[in-house]
C-alpha cells in the first residue's frame, strides 16, 4: 500500500480531483481562509514562545493562559522556553513564524518596553512587528538579598555600598532586573557592579551562594523564594506598598518618585488576520478574568490583571516604550 502512494501519477491525481476528489491543496487553502476569517480558529496546536528561561514570572503566567486557552478551545498549547539575550533570541524565533495565529510570544516589559532602548539593533521593532492581542497583567519588582544576609534594610545594604565602592554585586537576567539596581546606584550616589545571567535559576543559585549579595526580581517569579524564606525582599519598584507585603517599603518612599512598573502580555504577528486577533483577545480575557486564574494572579503573584481591546493592548504597549525610555535614560545605560 506504501509502495502504490508514493508511485501514484500527477495524471491519477489529476483526474481523481477532476472526479470530484477535494485535493489536498484546496483543502488547505480552504482551511485557511477560515482560519482567516476566525471561524475554525485554532484548528491546530498552538505555541506559545516564552524568551526567557523556565521559572520566571513570563514562564508561569503563560502556562496559566495556555491551558485556559488548551481547555477552552480543545486544541493542544505547548509553551517553549527560548532564552537569550535579554528575551531577543525568542523574539527572532517568533518573528521568524507565519502570521497565521499558531505561534503566540510572551510579550514582556523587555521585549516590548526596554530592549528597543537598550540594544542599538535588536533585530525587530515591537510595534512594527507584533501586536499585542491580550494583557495578562501589571506589576513591579522586589529587592532581594538571600534569608541570611547581614542587610536587614534598604538603608544597610546603601551604607555598606557607599563604604564599600564597587564592592557589592548584583544580578540581572531581564530589563525588569538590571534597570531598577542602575536606577537606585544613581538615586543614592553609590557604585555597585552588575552580572548578567542568561537565566534566573542561576541568579538565584549566585545570590544565596553570596557570588551576588542582592538582585531585582518581579513579583511573581520571587514570591515563591519570599514565601519559602530563602530571600529577604528589602523593598519594593511599585508605587504604593502591596497589599500582600504591607510591612515592606517601597522604594518611593526612600526616592520620591522611584518607581519601576512592568507588564506581562501575549503577542502575535502583527500580520496575522485581525478575526484571529479578536479571537485570542477574547480568549486571554476570559483567562485572566476567570476566578480560579484571576484569584492567583492577585494573590499569589500580585499581578494586576488588565483584560483590554486590542487597540487599548497597542495603546499601553506605546505607553510602556516611553516610560522604559525615561527609566534607560535615569540608568545610564549605553545601548549595546
Amino acid at each position: 500500500m506504501t509502495s502504490f502512494r508514493m508511485t501514484l501519477s500527477r495524471r491519477a491525481l489529476l483526474i481523481a480531483s477532476s472526479a470530484g476528489g477535494v485535493s489536498a491543496l484546496g483543502a488547505h487553502r480552504a482551511v485557511a481562509q477560515a482560519d482567516a476569517n476566525g471561524a475554525a480558529y485554532p484548528a491546530k496546536p498552538i505555541r506559545i514562545i516564552v524568551p526567557f528561561a523556565p521559572g520566571g514570572s513570563g514562564d508561569i503566567t503563560a502556562r496559566l493562559v495556555g491551558k485556559y486557552i488548551e481547555d477552552k478551545t480543545g486544541q493542544p498549547v505547548v509553551v517553549e522556553n527560548k532564552p537569550g539575550a535579554n528575551g531577543i533570541v525568542g523574539v527572532l524565533a517568533a518573528k521568524s513564524a507565519p502570521a497565521d495565529g499558531y505561534t503566540l510570544m510572551l510579550a514582556t516589559t523587555s521585549t516590548n518596553a526596554a530592549n528597543i532602548h537598550m540594544y542599538r539593533s535588536p533585530g525587530y521593532d515591537p510595534e512594527k512587528d507584533f501586536q499585542v492581542v491580550g494583557v495578562i497583567g501589571s506589576s513591579g519588582a522586589f529587592l532581594v538579598v538571600p534569608a541570611d544576609s547581614a542587610y536587614r534594610s534598604l538603608a544597610d545594604l546603601l551604607a555598606y555600598a557607599k563604604a564599600n565602592p564597587g564592592k557589592l554585586n548584583f544580578g540581572y537576567f531581564n530589563a525588569s532586573s538590571q534597570v531598577p539596581a542602575e536606577v537606585l546606584a544613581r538615586q543614592a550616589g553609590v557604585d555597585w557592579q552588575g552580572v548578567a545571567y542568561k537565566a534566573i535559576g542561576n541568579a538565584w543559585n549566585d545570590l544565596y551562594s553570596g557570588a551576588i549579595q542582592f538582585m531585582f526580581v518581579d513579583l511573581t517569579a520571587g514570591r515563591g523564594q519570599v514565601v519559602a524564606n530563602k530571600a529577604r525582599p528589602l523593598a519594593l519598584t511599585l508605587p504604593q506598598r502591596s497589599p500582600l507585603y504591607p510591612d515592606l517599603p517601597t522604594l518611593a518612599e526612600t526616592f520620591p518618585g522611584f518607581t519601576t512598573t512592568g507588564f506581562l502580555a501575549v503577542a502575535v504577528a502583527k500580520a496575522t488576520a485581525r478575526p484571529i486577533q479578536e479571537k485570542l483577545n477574547t480568549l486571554i480575557n476570559e483567562a485572566i478574568t476567570s476566578p480560579d486564574i484571576a484569584n492567583r494572579l492577585a494573590n499569589e503573584f500580585a499581578l494586576t490583571a488588565r483584560p483590554l481591546t486590542l487597540e487599548q493592548c497597542a495603546a499601553q504597549d506605546r505607553e510602556e516604550r516611553a516610560k522604559w525610555a525615561d527609566y534607560v535614560r535615569i540608568a545610564r545605560i549605553e545601548p549595546q
